[in-house]
């Protein structure tokens, strides 16, 4: 059962720049892996960049930079912070 909140979106959905806070809920649809990098309810991400098709997507997150595949963020939601300028 997904808890999202009605102003929460998809990881993905997220535009260069962009930041949110992961939500909290159902961690279900979560693979383990990804807990284990800190992708958890509460912390907050931002979009660093896309690769030239969309895909991979450069996420950081609790101080470093990972880069991963759409497909991986699958199930992961967040609620929209701000949008960087620089």
């Amino acid at each position: 059962m997904n808890q999202a909140t009605p102003d929460s979106l998809p990881l993905t959905a997220l535009a260069v720049g962009q930041s949110g806070v992961l939500e909290a809920g159902d961690d279900a649809g979560v693979v383990p892996r990804l807990r284990e990098l800190g992708f958890v309810g509460g912390t907050r991400v931002s979009i660093v960049r896309r690769g030239l098709l969309g895909d991979p997507i450069e996420i950081e997150l609790r101080g470093y930079r990972i880069c991963l595949r759409e497909g991986d963020l699958a199930g992961l939601r967040v609620v929209a912070t701000e949008r960087n300028t620089t």
